[in-house]
């Protein structure tokens, strides 16, 4: 009876290939043991079944960017934590394979106002990093603001054309009705606890807020504390 020995070792003895090659097979998803997808080269196998995909490609996986649907009132470090194959949205189950690969190295900005929910970006992609950091002035955010109280006379037109509250001149934003209760609001770059400061000064006071969008990219029918990829297709 053999020792059980390394995944990455059993595939160089099967197909003949480099080291990094076994890795770069192994983590990018090709191989499988009994025909179970395993990308953790260290894995250690004994007589199971090995097997090479026939479209292999001993290349690193893409970066991925990934879309939470994060609670209310935790911070980011938290928010991470949420995130694994498990919790990837049922309903977003197909297309990219969940990779351990993807769970590292993730990086995020375009922060949550306080004790907010809805959309939180993670990403590997500098490309996308430096987006959300360096055009965050320019990109609009949408938020779904539940709030209570008897908005003043003309309210809505107040936010949109700015207005001064307790001295402090504030944004002017769009603002629209989804519900009676209900208000939501579209921003660039909103500053920390501005949301409430705006219903405040129309006389509302906010209940919950949920970010529904960053730029072009929603967080669509993902559950909260669940999460799904962002395409090639979307754009911040």
């Amino acid at each position: 009876m053999t020792d059980p020995i390394r995944l990455s070792k059993r595939l160089i003895e099967l197909v003949g290939c480099s080291r990094r090659e076994a890795e770069l097979f192994i983590e990018g998803g090709w191989v499988t043991v009994d025909g179970e997808v395993i990308d953790e080269p260290q894995f250690k196998v004994e007589g199971q079944k090995v097997e090479l995909d026939k479209d292999a490609k001993a290349t690193a996986p893409e970066p991925v960017t990934i879309l939470l649907n994060v609670p209310a009132g935790i911070d980011t470090d938290s928010a991470m934590q949420l995130i694994s194959a498990e919790t990837l949205s049922e309903e977003h189950r197909y297309g990219k394979r969940p990779l351990r690969g993807h769970f590292l190295r993730l990086s995020t900005s375009a922060d949550l106002q306080a004790n907010a929910s809805g959309l939180l970006v993670f990403t590997q992609d500098w490309k996308i990093l430096r987006k959300l950091t360096a055009d965050s002035a320019k990109i609009e955010q949408e938020y779904v603001v539940e709030v209570a109280g008897d908005m003043v006379a003309h309210g809505l037109n107040r936010l949109t054309h700015g207005l001064t509250h307790k001295g402090k001149e504030l944004p002017a934003v769009k603002a629209s009705w989804q519900n009676e209760n209900r208000l939501r609001f579209a921003m660039k770059n909103p500053q920390p606890g501005i949301i409430a400061q705006l219903c405040q000064a129309v006389g509302l006071k906010v209940i919950s807020v949920r970010r529904i969008r960053i730029g072009g990219v929603s967080i669509g029918k993902v559950p909260v504390g669940q999460w799904r990829y962002m395409s090639g297709k979307e754009k911040f």
